[in-house]
């Protein structure tokens, strides 16, 4: 009987001892940001943008200001981007979520602005050197449109980027170029 509960005692000692630990062990296990996401650190922080839009099928030229407050998400796999600005159609508001599918590959795009349209697909990108490409096709007003989004890192603190979009006859136009500069 001694024996019994010297056994019992050990058991359930040794249970205590795995369920304290399981906690730390599934976060050791947990999937950790590679160099991808710790890229991505690059547009955290607050910055401001002075861009050139061009006269589209969507809107009129005209000068674009905007601020963007961009944070690393939780986790440390995306970041999150506020953003307000005002442009040739008045004011603007968005927020927007740069990541990595490790999955696919690819950098990932997904933004929401107080445009009303409303995103079906999430843009891809990539790095080569210092310049990110995202590229995205989607439908605008029933019609089938590709675009393209390029940042050039100029240094730690400023890029230019440029917007395009192709027509149907494949050539790309300029919808929108400008720099943007970090504030902190």
């Amino acid at each position: 009987m001694k024996r019994a509960m010297s056994t019992a005692s050990i058991l359930a000692a040794a249970a205590c001892v795995l369920a304290a630990s399981a906690p730390a062990r599934a976060q050791s296990d947990a999937p950790k940001p590679g160099p991808e996401h710790k890229k991505l650190e690059y547009f955290a922080g607050k910055w401001t943008s002075e861009a050139e839009a061009k006269k589209n099928p969507f809107g009129p030229a005209g000068k674009y200001t905007g601020k963007d407050d961009c944070s690393v998400f939780q986790g440390g796999f995306a970041i999150v981007c506020h953003s307000e600005g005002t442009g040739p159609m008045g004011a603007t508001k968005s927020v927007g979520i740069l990541g990595y599918s490790a999955e696919e590959k690819v950098y990932t795009y997904y933004g929401l602005d107080n445009s009303g349209m409303v995103p079906t697909t999430v843009s891809k990108g990539s790095l080569t050197g210092d310049t990110w490409v995202y590229t995205d096709e989607s439908k605008m007003g029933g019609k089938p449109m590709k675009s393209r989004y390029t940042m050039k890192q100029l240094s730690p603190t400023s890029y230019t980027f440029k917007w395009e979009m192709q027509d149907d006859k494949g050539a790309w136009a300029t919808l929108m170029d400008g720099k943007a500069t970090k504030a902190n």
